[in-house]
């Protein structure tokens, strides 16, 4: 997993504050919007819907909430009309950066984000600039807890996953993203406690940086996170956990 997925899962842990709740029904409702717009109402015929209500339920929209914001992507509901729209650059350190938005406005979000990069000491680039370097996969973070985490990724690729990558106590699991809900669920019933599950973009090639580098690059992927048209952040930063969770208690 990268270093910025782990970043996310540690901030999250710890940002429980109504603010937080009330971007985070933001983007999943564009999220729900933008899937239904792209493959139609219903769960059962479109994985990327499904996942997206699973995440409206992580945390614990309404499901009034959830039925309006599929309604607008079905065109059965009003409202502004949304686009997805991708952007790419290196952040400080050279760092490979893709942000991925949902927005009404593209001027806006463009250059919100690109101001974000200019003051950070990077660059905004061209369409397709870094996203050679990523590939899209399911990943779930497991915590092993008392049992061996070498046993519990080898539990997890026979439960139909590609790959378990062991960080610690935690188990990342890999899978194609269509099959990223069919492992959760074999993994919740064997009683494992999912820490995250979701579809990512992860690098093939990666950068490892000390721990004031990797707090300054961190720092930008946060702020762009912050941003209300940004669903995701993705790089290519590699930093131990240990180190992330040094960086994340000295915030």
């Amino acid at each position: 997993m990268s270093g910025h997925s782990k970043w996310s899962t540690i901030k999250h842990k710890k940002a429980a504050t109504d603010a937080r709740k009330g971007q985070q029904f933001t983007k999943v409702a564009r999220e729900l919007t933008i899937a239904a717009k792209e493959g139609g109402g219903n769960p059962d015929g479109n994985y990327r819907l499904r996942l997206a209500i699973e995440k409206a339920r992580d945390v614990n929209m309404p499901q009034d909430n959830i039925k309006r914001a599929i309604q607008r992507g079905t065109g059965e509901l009003g409202g502004a009309q949304m686009e997805e729209l991708r952007f790419e650059g290196y952040g400080p350190s050279g760092v490979a950066i893709i942000v991925e938005t949902v927005t009404d406005n593209r001027n806006r979000t463009a250059g919100e984000i690109r101001n974000l990069f200019t003051r950070a000491g990077g660059s905004l680039g061209a369409t397709g600039s870094v996203a050679w370097m990523f590939h899209r996969e399911g990943q779930i973070t497991v915590d092993a807890k008392k049992k061996d985490p070498d046993e519990v990724g080898l539990e997890a690729i026979e439960l139909g996953a590609a790959d378990a990558r062991v960080d610690g106590a935690s188990v990342d699991v890999v899978t194609d993203p269509h099959q990223l809900h069919v492992v959760r669920d074999a993994l919740k019933k064997k009683g494992y406690a999912i820490e995250s599950a979701e579809v990512t973009m992860n690098a093939s090639q990666t950068i490892s940086l000390d721990e004031t580098r990797a707090a300054s690059v961190l720092k930008l992927l946060d702020a762009l996170e912050e941003l209300d048209d940004v669903q995701a952040v993705y790089s290519n930063i590699d930093v131990p956990a240990d180190v992330l969770e040094r960086i994340s208690e000295s915030a």
